[in-house]
């Protein structure tokens, strides 16, 4: 459910922005991809309908890239008339698109660096489209600031890296201006790719936390979009994230996609532990892939870190020696043992916690005063704010300390390098350094040491030797908490934190043996130079592939309200069951076998008093009355308490406890439907389930005359699920000689005795009736949940055998829209017993009697 503070988020969705304001309606960019058809229950204002006066002609697979910036440089010409644009080579987005294959077009869409006079949007539009294949969204000034600097910079950023808002000046309070904002800068990219989308042949590749609710918006339109996203920050454990006040809509959006990218396993773990816990779904894991089952929709989740640009990286190198002289940094720092910082600006880098631990190896180790050198280049910050500035402050601080107590003339031991630098500038520093030191507190992937390692092993075997040889071992120490450390085995890790540690691993690192060093180095390079950019695009977009290739035979339709909305995938002979059908079949029918559930079909799952209605109960009561209706209420629940509650209703048969006890009418005694009436099992496995009943908070037993069931829905959701599978491996061992069944359901696990089922009620019914010379000829079942699929399961098999003839009408109906082997649905129990009641007016109840004959059955 959406926060109730948020309800108005359909304004958002819908495009009323009350605080944004609307943009100036203008000249809309030519579509390259149309889409056929008028497509009306959009919520969006229909002068932006995905129409077209001209139907595409070309087919064939498109990927558009959806990223916050396009992978473009932009400058002012010097006559001030116009701009001049180039590619940015360094963008991941442009190297990606050596993965994917030769023949597909790659499409961009996202926003430039630079600000454009309106005046000039539509002839910018047309240029970087016919140019670059790029088409840039223009955000107002207003909604740009409070999306960039305000929702993603102030909230998103600091709190997917751990920090919490705890005060104003520190990590950004949520303020719901900035939250509009965000939402209306993602409902503009929206616009822009509906713009040029063919959603029959094109797939679309989202990127990064700037756009986590695009997902949504493209959703909305087109139900049966190929869609991917990855996620390139960290994703914060649940008790972190959920701090979010909007964190269910997030969670909500990304759902939306077909498959959701992580960098490391830690980041999905902690997604799909939010998804279960906020939203209660749970991941299944099949054949090395896991997938989020929602509405029918299978996600995927796709764990692969992103690799470096290997061409760009060598070609750099050819023309390191001319373009920075190399020869000169090692003149520079001849005699000295570089280590190495390279990182952005920002409070997460830990770029003060590496000085601190330069100076700690200073002093711990005298030997490295005056030879050790840590040289620090500090990228430009991307952000602004307070935080930033203190941090800023504490590097100045810390540079100028560390340097007046270990300096002397001619060596200091901190090299501060405070400008922006080329990656052929790294490239020099790379080839002098000995080690690089990362210290970052937290970083989605950080690529530096790839780069380092590339740089380190060199392009070609012409080299001399000792350059060779100096080139081809490289040291790495790395904070364990950034992407990129699980994938380098061989590097020193730390804990940031522990300056301590940080500086023996720094000496460490510089003290190694060259043949230790370069085995390490050897083994980073095969792994690098093979999980490189190309790599990774590759992996992802056939991961994309195989997760939306059942997109188009599925029947799919979009329900729900803003952030609220989802699609639902079934089957396409699943339908929604119709009442006017329905009734029609019942009057022309002769012998109708009417099988319900209890507990979520006739009785909402959520009501805490679980005794029918006097409704429900005359329903029932007039529908059994017809001497011509055979209705039985199956359920999980006791005898006692179904025998209590339909009591009036005397010729309803009743099967109890899944069908282990089962009477035909008020009159009948109860029969044993189990193989087995012995319970001694009970005494082996009650013990067990006290034992993890008393270590899982939350869970309970209860006991049934012939079951016993475990339940864990109270408990926290990880722990129960965890204790549940522990406890059912537990009992299948200690049972395996018993004449039981033990089986987990959705927060339940339930020992009951073997051949007990609700399919082997529904086939004793209809073998019943069929013996008795009353072959049912219209059948309903209906039910909710896994137990009910055994009773729709074992209709097809008694057609097959000939107890229902393939004639008979039949209607098995599940409650909600959810994959099923039922072929109907109807959406809640509100709507099961409207339909009931339809039926029982359409009856012709017939007074009891007490003498009924057994071959009245």
């Amino acid at each position: 459910m959406m926060s109730k503070s948020y309800t108005n988020l359909l304004d958002l969705a819908s495009g009323n922005f009350p605080v944004m304001g609307q943009p100036r309606e203008k000249k809309r960019l030519p579509r390259v991809m149309t889409v056929p058809g008028v497509i009306s229950e959009l919520d969006d204002d229909q002068a932006n309908s995905v129409a077209s006066d001209v139907p595409s002609s070309i087919i064939q697979d498109r990927i558009i890239i959806v990223a916050n910036q396009l992978p473009v440089k932009a400058k002012r010409r010097p006559d001030n008339k116009g701009w001049s644009f180039s590619w940015d080579d360094d963008s991941l987005l442009l190297q990606l698109k050596d993965g994917l294959p030769e023949e597909m077009e790659v499409l961009y869409v996202g926003s430039l660096k630079v600000d454009v006079d309106p005046s000039e949007q539509d002839d910018v539009s047309q240029l970087l489209l016919d140019r670059f294949k790029c088409v840039p969204a223009f955000l107002p000034p207003d909604i740009l600031t409070k999306f960039y600097h305000g929702f993603c910079k102030q909230h998103l950023w600091p709190l997917f890296h751990y920090m919490l808002p705890f005060s104003a000046n520190h990590g950004g309070r949520f303020y719901r201006s900035l939250w509009e904002a965000y939402v209306a800068a993602n409902k503009i990219f929206s616009q822009r790719v509906i713009e040029v989308i063919n959603p029959e042949d094109d797939y679309v590749w989202i990127h990064d936390y700037h756009l986590m609710v695009l997902p949504t918006f493209l959703r909305r339109r087109f139900n049966t979009l190929r869609m991917g996203f990855f996620l390139h920050s960290p994703f914060p454990s649940s008790e972190i994230y959920r701090t979010l006040p909007v964190r269910e809509e997030i969670l909500k959006a990304l759902l939306n996609s077909d498959l959701i990218g992580f960098h490391t396993f830690d980041y999905a773990r902690h997604f799909l532990s939010c998804c279960s816990r906020m939203l209660g779904l749970e991941y299944q894991s099949k054949r090395g892939y896991i997938g989020v089952e929602y509405y029918g929709r299978t996600i995927g989740i796709k764990i692969m870190p992103v690799g470096i640009h290997m061409a760009q990286i060598e070609s750099v190198l050819r023309l390191a020696d001319k373009e920075w002289r190399v020869g000169e940094l090692k003149q520079q720092f001849e005699g000295k043992t570089v280590l190495l910082g390279v990182d952005d600006m920002d409070v997460f880098k830990g770029v003060n916690l590496k000085l601190l631990a330069m100076e700690q190896m200073l002093k711990q180790h005298p030997k490295w005063q005056g030879r050790a050198v840590l040289v620090q280049i500090a990228n430009p910050a991307r952000g602004r704010g307070q935080d930033l500035e203190e941090i800023q402050a504490e590097i100045t601080a810390s540079c100028k300390r560390i340097n007046e107590t270990f300096g002397r003339p001619g060596y200091e031991p901190i090299v501060f390098i405070d400008r922006p630098v080329s990656l052929s500038e790294r490239v020099a520093y790379y080839s002098v350094a000995e080690c690089v030191v990362v210290t970052a507190v937290r970083d989605g992937m950080n690529l530096t040491p790839y780069e380092y390692i590339v740089c380190r092993q060199g392009v070609s075997e012409s080299e001399s030797s000792s350059e060779s040889s100096g080139s081809k071992k490289s040291m790495l120490v790395v904070s364990e908490f950034i992407g990129c450390s699980p994938s380098l085995s061989g590097a020193i890790r730390v804990n940031p934190w522990n300056i301590e540690t940080t500086a023996e691993a720094m000496n460490e690192a510089i003290s190694m043996a060259d043949a230790e060093k370069q085995l390490r180095h050897e083994k980073h390079y095969r792994y690098v130079s093979s999980h490189d950019v190309a790599f990774w695009s590759r992996s992802f977009f056939q991961d994309m592939e195989r997760t939306c290739k059942d997109h188009f035979w599925r029947r799919c339709w979009g329900i729900g309200l803003s952030f609220g909305f989802r699609v639902v995938a079934l089957d396409p002979n699943f339908r929604k069951l119709s009442i006017d059908h329905i009734v029609s079949v019942y009057l022309r029918s002769k012998n109708r076998a009417i099988l319900l559930d209890y507990d979520g079909t006739v009785m909402p799952q959520t009501s805490h008093n679980k005794t029918p209605s006097s409704e429900v109960i005359s329903i029932i009561n007039t529908l059994s009355s017809d001497i011509k209706n055979t209705v039985f209420v199956v359920s999980g629940r006791g005898r006692d308490s179904l025998a209590q509650w339909f009591s009036p209703c005397k010729k309803l048969g009743i099967a109890a406890e899944h069908g282990y006890f089962m009477r035909w009418s008020a009159n009948d005694n109860w029969e044993v439907c189990g193989q087995n009436s012995e319970f001694g099992w009970k005494e082996i496995a009650e013990p067990v389930m006290k034992l993890y009943t008393e270590a899982t908070d939350g869970s309970s037993i209860e006991t049934k005359e012939s079951a016993l069931v475990w339940h864990h829905r109270d408990a926290d959701p990880g722990f129960g699920s965890s204790q549940a599978k522990e406890m059912l491996d537990h009992l299948e061992s200690v049972l395996a000689n018993e004449p039981v069944t033990v089986k987990s359901g959705q927060f339940i696990v339930e020992v009951k005795p073997q051949g007990v089922s609700k399919g082997v009620v529904a086939e004793k019914i209809f073998t019943t009736m069929a013996e008795s010379g009353r072959q049912a000829d219209f059948v309903l079942c209906i039910g909710d949940d896994r137990s009910d699929e055994e009773m729709f399961e074992i209709i097809s098999s008694a057609i097959s055998s000939g107890v229902l003839s393939s004639n008979t009408s039949v209607f098995a109906c599940t409650v909600g829209q959810k994959p099923s082997k039922a072929k109907y649905y109807l959406d809640d129990p509100a709507e099961v017993v409207n339909m009931l009641e339809s039926l029982a007016e359409a009856s012709d109840p017939e007074p009891f009697s007490d003498t009924r004959s057994e071959d009245s059955i």
